[in-house]
């Protein structure tokens, strides 16, 4: 089965860095788009970035100028995350749109890691 598996989140604190990976798993014919989602306890989840298979990216106005989205190898997706704030704390989720080699198009999530920051 299709997965995005991501890693590299933490706790830090404010002003530090981190670098989150996402990577897409299984039998896959296509990957689309990519992208960081980021949802915080009772709150919506928002798009943080994104990066489709065209090089086109993203970015959030929160995290503009800090934050960095990346794409390599097509199923590899990540996130350099500079000068965090604690605004910035939350699960942050990686989506991805992916026709799988037994089914049509479907919209993928990963189960997210979380990024703390400490003020």
């Amino acid at each position: 089965q299709v997965q995005l598996r991501e890693s590299g989140g933490g706790l830090v604190q404010a002003g530090g860095s981190l670098r989150l990976s996402c990577v897409a798993t299984g039998d896959i014919n296509y990957v689309d788009r990519m992208a960081w989602y980021r949802q915080s306890p009772g709150e919506q989840r928002d798009l943080v970035a994104q990066f489709t298979s065209g090089g086109r990216t993203t970015i959030a106005d929160s995290v503009r100028g800090r934050f960095t989205i990346s794409r390599d190898s097509t199923k590899n997706l990540y996130l350099q995350m500079n000068d965090l704030k604690p605004e910035d704390t939350g699960a942050y989720i990686c989506n991805a749109y992916i026709r799988a080699k037994t089914r049509g198009w479907t919209d993928y999530w990963g189960q997210g890691t979380q990024v703390t920051v400490s003020s």
